[in-house]
């Protein structure tokens, strides 16, 4: 761990300015100030925390609308990439640097401590210094849960610390004592930040941190129970505590009062969710990253909703929506099979037509087109696109997708923005939580999963009559777990949550090992695209596409080292560093 270099209060300033004037939080801070001036006002705080803000994850690519990246769900058995993944195939390596463990990384935390360890020279009233010590906690409790979930065990800094001082290479403390100091810095962010209705506009507030603390206390809760036993398993685990803390977090923000679902009852209104550039109206999305043509930035994302990027829904998502009489496909006479797109989604849940293109005549590639030109609409996966344009399994993601082509095309320059929270996860959460713990109701059910069900008129899930599935994913799991979970992957599919979801559940072996991912039905496109470009498509014994056929490395399926690949490896040239304490992680020596 290579912290950057102890640099000057205005070197340090300057550059929080800069980056904070593109940011879309706070492009336009209100004054520069000098290095005489700083840590006088908590307006300088605010300055300085502005950058905190930069760590929040922006559109770099496509295959998720939500939280950590394309790999997130592209990485799992949601998505697949013309080309495989190779960290789900056991091919990774020990780097010798990484981005993820870097002195520019690292240098984040730093910059977040600093704050901590000078906003007490600011001489007003606490109740002015507050609100930036409650995002500096944050942050730091942010930053320290995206190292936890790639790394697990960390060295725990709250201090700021010069290169040469020994704690820059101090033993990793087990996981569950970073997680314990991450719920504890949350606690402090919760009590210091103030309530939605009171904070400043795109600056994080008290219900948003209840709600990073519920998604942090299930992620390692679920971690400490299903990893129990494995390598990546926790001594002393105490699964129970923070499953407690998420249902304590989730209930806090459910209690408040100020959020609720988008779209209620609305033709295709789970879809329109998530492409608007404008969420500050929304009372589902409890935080946003917001782009603008004008003052900046904007993003190139909009391209590759058009064509599928080269991604594509796995059959295995595909096959786990309901029926629209809220049974399996596996025993309800609602389904219709798979011989075209339009039957995959007959009588399905209706978030599968809103998250998939369907050649229905309701799914617009482009609208508001030049001269006033007709909606250009869906007809064929693109599989005349070049090569990183065409689809991957013939199941092309619509949800995220932005039709608007003067608005999104026409400048090459997009504006959706970017869903960092939403309410229905916290739904989530707190229906999952309860059911770990063997407490969920009725209720609890009617308050959460039905909720989301009824946005999309879906039957309701009664606790009592659950349909066996011969199917469940997780068979050795209980019919309500299983409901919970599929409730969960429906509702979040690819905003970035299924690959956390696998490793937190120890689910690898059952889900990745072996696993080949399968698309549509390819002859459902015959005689509507050419021979030569269908040829590129290998299918199974049904029909179905199977991308990676013809790949010698997945010719038994993904080879996840179930031993190994949950957790990624320490770079080597942090551990060759003199006087190193820190040990890799298992199965990387």
């Amino acid at each position: 761990m290579r912290f950057p270099k102890i640099i000057t209060t205005t070197i340090l300033l300057s550059s929080v300015l800069f980056a904070c004037k593109k940011d879309f939080l706070e492009r336009s801070p209100e004054t520069v100030i000098s290095d005489a001036q700083y840590w006088k006002t908590s307006n300088d705080l605010k300055l300085y925390a502005n950058s905190f803000y930069n760590n929040f994850p922006a559109y770099t690519g496509f295959g998720t609308i939500g939280i950590y990246g394309e790999d997130a769900d592209q990485g799992s058995d949601n998505m697949v990439y013309i080309s495989y993944n190779t960290r789900m195939n056991g091919e990774s390596v020990v780097p010798a640097t990484s981005d993820n463990w870097s002195t520019t990384a690292w240098g984040n935390l730093r910059n977040i401590n600093y704050l901590l360890a000078n906003y007490t020279k600011v001489k007003e009233p606490w109740s002015n210094v507050k609100t930036y010590v409650g995002e500096a906690r944050f942050f730091r409790a942010y930053w320290y849960f995206n190292m936890l979930r790639n790394y697990g065990d960390l060295p725990w800094v709250s201090q700021v610390l010069d290169p040469s001082s020994k704690e820059v290479y101090n033993k990793r403390l087990p996981r569950n004592v970073i997680a314990d100091s991450i719920i504890a810095d949350l606690d402090s962010a919760i009590a210091y930040l103030p309530a939605k209705g009171t904070a400043q506009a795109s600056r994080v507030y008290k219900e948003y941190a209840q709600a990073m603390q519920a998604r942090i206390a299930l992620y390692e809760g679920t971690w400490e129970k299903y990893q129990a036993g494995t390598p990546f398993g926790v001594s002393g685990a105490t699964p129970e505590k923070y499953l407690q803390k998420a249902v304590e977090a989730s209930a806090a923000v459910m209690g408040s009062g100020l959020f609720t679902l988008d779209n209620v009852g609305k033709a295709f209104g789970y879809w329109s969710l998530f492409n608007q550039t404008d969420y500050s109206g929304s009372r589902e999305v409890m935080f946003w990253r917001q782009y603008n043509v004008t003052t900046g930035p904007s993003h190139n994302w909009h391209r590759y909703t058009n064509t599928g990027a080269g991604r594509g829904l796995t059959k295995n998502l595909v096959d786990d929506y309901l029926c629209a009489d809220g049974q399996p496909i596996s025993v309800s006479t609602l389904y219709k099979g798979d011989d075209s797109l339009q039957l995959v989604v007959t009588g399905r849940d209706p978030r599968l037509a809103q998250t998939m293109y369907v050649n229905d005549g309701n799914h617009i590639v482009t609208s508001n087109q030049p001269n006033g030109a007709p909606n250009l609409l869906f007809q064929v996966p693109t599989f005349d696109a070049a090569s990183e344009n065409r689809p991957a399994t013939g199941y092309q993601v619509y949800k995220g997708h932005n039709t608007d082509y003067m608005q999104q095309y026409a400048a090459e320059l997009g504006t959706t923005g970017l869903i960092l929270m939403r309410y229905a996860e916290v739904l989530l959460i707190h229906a999952e939580a309860k059911a770990e713990l063997g407490i969920l109701t009725q209720g609890d059910v009617d308050l959460t999963i039905n909720k989301l069900r009824a946005r999309v008129g879906m039957p309701p899930l009664n606790i009592g009559a659950i349909v066996t599935d011969p199917k469940w994913i997780f068979p050795q799991l209980s019919p309500l777990l299983n409901e919970i979970r599929r409730e969960r992957r429906v509702e979040l599919a690819c905003e970035g949550f299924r690959r956390d979801d696998i490793y937190r559940w120890g689910a690898a072996q059952r889900l990745l090992v072996g696993w080949k991912p399968k698309g549509a039905k390819l002859k459902q496109w015959q005689g509507r695209v050419s021979a030569s470009l269908l040829s590129g498509y290998p299918v199974d014994a049904n029909g179905y596409i199977e991308p990676f056929q013809k790949v010698g490395a997945l010719s038994n399926g993904y080879k996840f080292n179930v031993n190994r690949d949950y957790l990624l490896p320490i770079p080597l040239g942090e551990l060759q560093v003199p006087g190193n304490t820190m040990t890799q992680n298992p199965g990387w020596n």
